[in-house]
């Protein structure tokens, strides 16, 4: 990266910082303890232009590049995770899938609105039964003249019942054929679509997780992303950008954890001096610096490729593989340094280990990432 661009980065971090600070750390238990998303937050946040993050200026966004998205969600997933999350999902889900498949009268219709964090955006992917395997997702569309009938239910949903517009994948051919699968914009308030079962989480509390339910939604044929049969291609391409996403998320998450500890073990002193002069504990937070580079490194030759706008389908897999991995273990290692106060509500490290395995499970497994990268170097 040039200085320009460096610089810019630093003065973005620095704002995400302080409206973290401002607007998110005095809330964090209260949200996270009554599992409310604060749908205010983030039009507040769209008004930063942190909704439309790599969305370019003509349709609404800041056309900022990964590397200031990276470090967007670094800062805010630092203080609350979930809220990192949420930003993640409405930026590179929804959002990115309009603008990267959707035609130029789509753009203008929902990207404007998506990037001024007026409406937030859900995608809708995951079923009861096809976690990973959604190519037999039972979610159907039919056609019928200028419209399609919508049938069935995601899970899983961030956004599901806050969200305003939904992009979802649907079937649209036989269970286990090429090309089977077709993206569609949803819009609330559509008869028949309507969410669900809000999932009770262990982590990640104020970033809301439902269902969607379809019962006969008929949707214009204007609302389709792309050819009928190219939702599955363009999902996968969308969770290369996503995996950036969860990575950043795990950044962000381990660095707010380790900086937790290392100011805990800098304060709390045993046998008369500070037990982060213990080896113990000293290579326990040495080690978890040392992984919080390498997952920042991963990343950033990912974000690199991406802004580039070249194949990085191996590179985003073994940064969100290693970056979400990575956040379990420093999280743990939080909680242990703080001993039995880390199991208490009263530190942050808690809430970092609750938060921070949803990062080893969402927008693909770890065992998916592997199964992409071992894919990618044996072909």
């Amino acid at each position: 990266m040039n200085t320009e661009t460096i610089d810019n980065i630093k003065m973005i971090a620095e704002t995400a910082r302080e409206f973290a600070e401002k607007n998110i750390r005095p809330n964090i238990m209260e949200w996270d303890e009554s599992q409310t998303f604060p749908k205010e937050l983030f039009h507040q946040l769209g008004e930063m232009g942190f909704m439309g993050i790599v969305v370019p200026e003509q349709y609404g966004g800041s056309g900022l590049g990964y590397h200031e998205y990276v470090t967007i969600l670094d800062e805010i997933s630092q203080v609350d995770p979930s809220i990192g999350l949420s930003v993640a999902a409405h930026n590179s889900l929804c959002t990115n899938h309009i603008y990267e498949f959707g035609n130029e009268e789509q753009r203008h219709k929902w990207l404007p609105q998506l990037a001024s964090g007026k409406v937030i955006g859900a995608w809708g992917l995951t079923e009861h039964n096809t976690g990973s395997d959604s190519g037999g997702m039972s979610t159907t569309a039919v056609k019928d003249g200028d419209e399609w009938i919508i049938n069935g239910a995601k899970n899983f949903i961030t956004h599901a019942i806050s969200g305003d517009i939904a992009v979802v994948m649907t079937r649209t051919g036989e269970i286990g054929a090429k090309n089977n699968s077709t993206a569609f914009v949803l819009e609330k308030g559509m008869p028949g679509f309507t969410s669900g079962k809000k999932e009770n989480k262990l982590g990640m509390r104020a970033s809301e997780t439902a269902e969607l339910i379809f019962d006969n939604v008929r949707v214009p044929d204007s609302h389709r992303l792309g050819e009928v049969g190219e939702g599955f291609k363009q999902a996968m391409k969308v969770l290369d950008g996503g995996r950036i996403s969860i990575a950043a998320l795990s950044l962000g998450t381990a660095r707010g954890a380790y900086k937790a500890a290392l100011k805990y073990a800098k304060e709390r002193h045993q046998f008369g001096k500070p037990i982060a002069d213990f080896q113990a504990i000293n290579f326990m937070l040495a080690d978890m610096a040392t992984e919080i580079d390498a997952a920042e490194l991963l990343i950033q030759r990912a974000s690199t490729l991406k802004n580039a706008k070249q194949k990085m389908t191996k590179e985003g897999a073994m940064a969100k593989l290693y970056a979400s991995e990575a956040c379990v273990r420093i999280s743990n290692n939080a909680v242990q340094i703080f001993g039995g106060y880390g199991y208490t509500k009263d530190f942050p490290a808690e809430k970092f280990y609750r938060d921070s395995k949803l990062c080893t499970i969402g927008e693909g497994t770890s065992e998916i990432q592997r199964l992409v990268i071992g894919r990618d170097i044996t072909k």
